[in-house]
């Protein structure tokens, strides 16, 4: 029970990286999994083979520089958002491997890929307020941020899993009261 508990917590925060930074971590469940820190679910044990790193580093390095170019950004964001969800939803099921698999995909479906798709909106927001209150100028700002933040939530989901969570748990619950301080003093 408690492999399966770990296994959700890594797969969940694998899913909220890939909000950020659609390869960024399933790269870094490629890399765990090829050096033996992660195992995963058979199904998916192409993701830590040698041809697989290098298609998922080639992948993250094209999409961190092409978040840099000030109007593929914004294309970026329109193709990535449900790309982000199929990331997360891949990246949960990779690494859940002591359940069940109807279990497996409920939680990689609705767990992984609605934290990716949740961060993927609230990445795309800030993106928007950013380019309406600067032009675009600290766009590339909040890309450093978020692929720090995609590389940062990966490592801490691979190697303290259960904190990853109880960490994403706790931004949301701060997103969500930020959100309606905002909204009750608009309202006024």
């Amino acid at each position: 029970m408690v492999d399966a508990i770990i296994g959700v917590a890594l797969g969940l925060g694998l899913a909220a990286a890939a909000g950020l930074r659609i390869f960024v971590p399933v790269l870094g469940a490629g890399l765990a999994a090829h050096f033996g820190v992660v195992a995963l679910n058979p199904a998916f044990a192409w993701v830590g083979t040698i041809p697989a790193l290098i298609a998922f580093g080639t992948a993250s390095a094209l999409e961190i520089g092409a978040y840099y170019v000030p109007w593929l950004d914004h294309v970026l964001d329109i193709v990535a958002t449900p790309t982000a969800v199929g990331a997360g939803i891949l990246a949960s099921a990779a690494v859940v491997t002591d359940l069940p698999p109807l279990v497996t995909w409920v939680v990689a479906i609705v767990g992984g890929g609605g934290a990716a798709g949740l961060v993927q909106m609230l990445s795309v927001a800030a993106r928007v307020k950013s380019t309406l209150t600067t032009g675009g100028l600290a766009n590339s700002v909040v890309a450093t941020g978020e692929t720090v933040g995609a590389a940062s939530i990966t490592a801490l989901a691979i190697f303290v899993p259960v904190i990853a969570l109880l960490f994403l748990i706790l931004a949301g619950v701060l997103m969500l009261r930020i959100t309606g301080r905002l909204r009750r003093s608009r309202d006024r």
